[in-house]
């Protein structure tokens, strides 16, 4: 706590704040999926002694419902072996062992997925069953009409580099990098204006057009064209080693277009490689473990097995998926051979650190993670993924909206020797880098909170942020 802001901290109990909503809604409703979750892998199971270890789990799950909905104190970790126990304790201690509906919102929202994680970990049976899965897997299922469009697309463009021989023109290499973040933005394909099979000649003439407007209208602060000036120097100096290290967000159809991303900066060498930076233990609901990577990776080599079989949903409602077309499947193997070739050669690999799932901001991580930073200085650019991603940089603090993006990331700004660029769909309160005038003028449109004290604007996930610091 010594090393974060000085700048308050969004709270549950304050009633103006998302995070009132989300302690009192949002994350009851989170522990109820849970449990649903858990009790359906406990009635399938065979094994007694693991049936009956499920049960305690789905118990204890039930308890920590209970104790959030009756704003109980929170109380300490148990001791799994990990070393981010006493990290969570000693804060907890500091804070003066508080509530669930009084306290801080990063913290506490940190807590409760590290609370849910331990009733795992602890087990003999259940230790690595991620109790989010289920749904990160119907998600990504229910994606496959955008999945189908974007393979098909990024397909194309691949095909169109390799017969340029990667050398295309700036304006058109600009563009697409620009529509490749912007996918990732806003993890859907629904407003691309691009990537369709236009070649890089017609992708040219975009600059400027209503098309490419319409797809930034809702962007407020839009760093992507500077991140590129970023990526294009470096390859224009000729370095041999150009790293992109990505700092992931959500499984499913994000980690998808992550990978379109990835896979787009290596083909257009923009990036001679890509680290991907995931999550160590299930946390808020969808964002990606290791073995995400490998099951989308899984679904793409067998794409028939995966989008054919009916769920178990679709069993119960007697309902047989719509059988994949002869290209659709083509397509998607040429994914799965690109991207598992990239990770084959080393071009593409994940890292994990228990650190993104520590309970503090990233202020923290120049006395937590030397060794993370200084690995960091070696890449070309960081692209922080997300709204957690985002409210840990600027450490969830209620700033003005018009602190510059450099200032509120304190230690990781112009010092730290990284380039950090954050893409990120508001859907919190914290917000930086605006325009004079421009919150107050959100907060008078439809749903923007108006006169309330509260910034509803930006919890709807309607507005987005590509924020950018040069620290190298």
């Amino acid at each position: 706590m010594e090393y974060e802001t000085k700048t308050p901290a969004y709270s549950t109990g304050d009633a103006t704040s998302f995070a009132w909503t989300t302690a009192r809604k949002r994350w009851p409703v989170i522990i109820t999926q849970a449990i649903d979750d858990a009790y359906r892998s406990v009635s399938n199971c065979d094994d007694a002694e693991k049936c009956e270890e499920g049960k305690k789990i789905v118990a204890e799950l039930t308890k920590l419902k209970y104790e959030v909905q009756h704003d109980r104190p929170l109380t300490p970790i148990r001791d799994d072996g990990f070393p981010d126990v006493k990290i969570y304790n000693d804060e907890l201690e500091k804070l003066g062992n508080p509530t669930w509906l009084n306290v801080s919102w990063l913290y506490s929202e940190c807590y409760l997925f590290r609370r849910i994680s331990t009733s795992f970990s602890l087990s003999k049976h259940w230790k690595n069953y991620d109790v989010f899965a289920r749904q990160k897997n119907n998600t990504f299922r229910s994606s496959r009409p955008a999945v189908l469009e974007l393979a098909a697309r990024y397909r194309d463009i691949v095909t169109q580099l390799r017969e340029k021989k990667g050398e295309v023109d700036e304006e058109a290499e600009r563009i697409l990098f620009q529509e490749m973040c912007e996918v990732c933005l806003w993890g859907n394909a629904t407003d691309l204006s691009l990537l369709t099979s236009l070649t890089y000649e017609d992708i040219q003439k975009l600059q400027g057009s209503e098309a490419r407007k319409k797809a930034e209208a809702n962007i407020l602060v839009n760093d992507l064209p500077k991140a590129f000036d970023i990526l294009q120097a470096a390859k224009k100096a000729g370095k041999a080693e150009r790293r992109v290290d990505i700092v992931l967000d959500n499984a499913g159809f994000e980690l998808f277009v992550d990978l379109v991303l990835a896979g787009y900066l290596l083909s257009a060498r923009l990036a001679t490689t890509v680290v991907l930076h995931p999550k160590s233990i299930p946390w808020f609901v969808s964002d990606v473990l290791p073995s995400d990577f490998a099951s989308l990776l899984n679904a793409l080599a067998m794409p028939r097995e995966f989008y054919e079989t009916p769920s178990e949903d679709e069993k119960l409602q007697e309902k047989t998926p719509d059988p994949l077309s002869g290209k659709d499947v083509d397509d998607l193997d040429f994914l799965f051979r690109e991207w598992s070739g990239f990770h084959a050669e080393g071009q593409l690999f994940l890292r994990s650190n228990r650190c993104w799932t520590h309970p503090g901001s990233f202020w923290r991580l120049p006395h937590e993670e030397p060794e993370l930073l200084e690995d960091f200085e070696s890449s070309e650019l960081v692209v922080f993924k997300g709204d957690l991603n985002y409210r840990k940089l600027v450490g969830d603090a209620n700033w003005d909206p018009t602190t510059p993006f450099i200032i509120a990331i304190g230690p990781l700004g112009p010092s730290s020797g990284t380039n950090i660029l954050s893409l990120r769909t508001c859907k919190a309160d914290v917000v930086v880098g605006l325009k004079p005038g421009e919150d107050e003028k959100l907060r008078q449109t439809e749903d923007g909170g108006g006169d309330s004290g509260a910034r509803k604007w930006a919890w709807n996930g309607k507005w987005a942020v590509c924020s950018l610091s040069q620290g190298k």
